[in-house]
Order: structure tokens, then C-alpha cells, then sequence
């Protein structure tokens, strides 16, 4: 993988490559948490109960290269499916840079520094309840939360 262009962020997504796409991530791991969808108005709810392969603590994959072979029905996001998914969270890089927004302060390309979207209080580090393999699918209504799509006051700011 090359070098990163500076702010290549602000390029449209298909014109990154690998690398900088994966720098999109900001490392939140809000995405790796279960969701549940209201089958009557579809909406989206979340859980606090991550995938399996979430490291609570670092809030990353623990298997990122093999994911998708271990976990059935991890979404690897891409330039064209990235403006059809409706779980991800508003301040997610991918879908910031999809809608032509800006990265916030606290996202590591920004910042210069990965720990800053856990400083913020962005990241799910401190907040995950349980991992999927300690919660039976019918007891995920007893898990609903709200935080993963609202952003703290802090995050919000224009700067550190």
C-alpha cells in the first residue's frame, strides 16, 4: 500500500485506493455493534452487544483480514454499497465523505492521533455490554441503546 495524499479524504471514494480508504475508519467500532430493525417502520436499533471479534477495549477487529469468513454477516463497505447502508453512524468517515462533509476534529486523519475518537467519547471503548456469543438473539431487546447514534457535546465542537 502507497503513501496517503493529503487530504484525500475530500476526494470522491472511488478515487482512493485501498489504503486510504481504510483510513477512513476512524476506529469507533460502533458499526460492530448488533442492530436490531423495527419490522413495522424499519428503523434501525442499537445494541450494546458487539460482534464477537470486537476488542472492547481498542474498539477494532480482532481478526479484521479474516472477518468476514468468521462472522456470516459482516458487511465489508465499499464505494457502492457505502450510500445504501442505514446503520452506520452519522459521524462515521465512510459516510461523511459519501455526503460530501467534512471529517470531525477528533477523527484520526484530522487529528494526527488514534486515541482522540476515544477521548471524544465517540468510540464504543467503555461502553460495550457483552459480546454476541454472552447474549442469546432474544435477549437483544434488553439491550437497546441510544448513544451510538448521538455524538457528545465534545465531539460536536469544531475543535479540540
Amino acid at each position: 500500500m502507497g503513501e496517503l495524499r493529503d487530504r484525500f479524504w475530500e476526494l470522491p471514494l472511488e478515487a482512493l485506493d485501498r489504503a486510504e480508504w481504510e483510513a477512513l475508519c476512524d476506529g469507533c467500532g460502533r458499526c460492530c455493534l448488533h442492530k436490531l430493525e423495527d419490522e413495522d417502520t424499519g428503523e434501525v436499533i442499537e445494541t450494546n452487544v458487539a460482534c464477537r471479534l470486537l476488542d472492547p477495549n481498542n474498539a477494532r477487529c480482532t481478526d479484521y483480514k479474516h472477518r468476514a469468513a468468521k462472522v456470516s454477516d459482516c458487511v465489508k463497505l465499499t464505494p457502492r454499497n457505502i450510500r445504501r447502508i442505514v446503520w452506520l453512524p452519522p459521524s462515521c468517515g465512510y459516510r461523511l465523505v459519501a455526503d460530501g462533509k467534512d471529517l470531525y476534529w477528533w477523527h484520526p486523519l484530522v487529528s494526527g492521533d488514534p486515541e482522540t475518537v476515544h477521548q471524544a467519547g465517540v468510540s464504543v471503548r467503555g461502553r460495550v455490554g457483552a459480546t454476541e456469543e454472552a447474549v442469546r438473539d432474544e435477549e437483544l431487546e434488553d439491550r437497546i441503546v441510544d448513544w451510538p447514534l448521538r455524538l457528545s457535546k465534545m465531539a460536536k465542537r469544531k475543535r479540540a
